[in-house]
């Protein structure tokens, strides 16, 4: 049977738009596919971003950055790639960064080592504040008190009084000077008078690994790195240094409880060069607190002891500068210096 020539266009037209109509109602059908952000005429990322930690893998940095490094890549379909630039206390991964381009390709995994180094090395090429624009928060966590299970005290009143008959004998690991286990254990020293012999590592990893073996006798570390070495028995938790109880150590007194008004917690967020564009902030921002509103992370968070530092650029702004001025304080008050 032969149709009619407007019956055939129409056909025509019907098949033509079959394909369209398919792709509209996949792309319905999986809502969750990667987004580009538009940038003036530019998508971004194009090419792989580069997101430097200025300590060794391994640790509690290295764990955090990894998480986050890969729900960005699968958010925005391109390659996070985590750069470990380890030194002086974070300074040379957060110097990379701030000589790079401010064009988005190039983050920093900040924390509150950050807010501890601008008082404490007198000579920065950079002002953190001023160079790092801040991005997103990720963590919070509490630093944990642990000891070899040899070690004689099993609580922070018993630790005090063996230290008071021990000064100068019990040695305090850290992954470095004027790291936030650092300044939690000189904060302790400040407000209890115990004298404790500091030995910095070079980062969490070699700290711990000397702790566990009974080469050192005490480290203020965070709950990302030490936890579960406290679960498997390796290490015997003392307190926790927030206000109040972890939620993964409920079990666990606060030093608080013993020494009141201690309170030290350690964070972690991701910063980029001062004038990276606006619109990679914002969209890099609404990504990470998506992801740490995800089921898996918050409960990867929780597994860590942690918990989800979501906020708006401006709110992770705002707790740099209260941490810095905090930390100033412990610092001028021990007489730290950096090497």
């Amino acid at each position: 049977m032969k149709l009619p020539r407007r019956q055939l266009l129409h056909l025509a037209a019907a098949a033509a738009a079959l394909p369209v109509v398919s792709r509209i109602a996949r792309a319905q059908a999986y809502p969750t596919r990667p987004v580009r952000i538009i940038v003036g005429s530019q998508a971004y990322p194009t090419r792989p971003v580069r997101i430097i930690v200025g300590f060794p893998p391994g640790g509690g940095s290295d764990i955090l950055v990894r998480l986050m490094s890969q729900w960005l890549s699968e958010r925005l379909n391109q390659a996070f790639i985590v750069e470990n630039r380890p030194g002086a206390g974070g300074n040379i991964g957060t110097e990379a960064v701030v000589r790079a381009p401010a064009d988005g390709y190039t983050l920093l995994l900040d924390g509150g080592w950050n807010a501890v180094n601008a008082t404490l090395y007198d000579k920065l090429s950079f002002n953190f504040i001023r160079d790092i624009a801040p991005v997103a928060g990720i963590m919070r966590t509490s630093n944990v008190v642990v000891v070899h299970p040899s070690f004689p005290a099993k609580t922070i009143p018993e630790f005090i009084a063996h230290a008071r008959t021990n000064p100068g004998r019990i040695s305090m690991a850290s992954p470095g000077i004027g790291t936030v286990a650092h300044m939690s254990g000189e904060l302790f020293k400040m407000m209890t008078g115990v004298n404790m012999v500091h030995l910095p590592y070079r980062g969490d990893a070699p700290a711990l690994t000397d702790l566990i073996s009974g080469q050192v006798q005490v480290m203020f570390s965070n709950t990302v790195s030490s936890i579960e070495h406290i679960r498997a028995g390796r290490l015997r938790a003392l307190a926790a240094t927030t206000a109040t109880r972890s939620d993964a150590l409920p079990d666990v007194a606060t030093v608080g409880e013993f020494v009141p008004g201690y309170e030290a917690s350690v964070w972690w967020g991701f910063g980029a060069p001062k004038n990276a564009p606006k619109e990679i902030i914002d969209k890099l921002n609404q990504e990470i607190n998506a992801g740490l509103a995800d089921l898996k992370i918050k409960t990867r968070l929780a597994e860590l002891g942690g918990t989800a530092l979501a906020g708006s650029p401006a709110d992770i702004g705002r707790l740099i500068a209260d941490e810095t001025e905090k930390w100033a304080k412990v610092v001028k008050f021990a007489g730290v210096k950096a090497d």
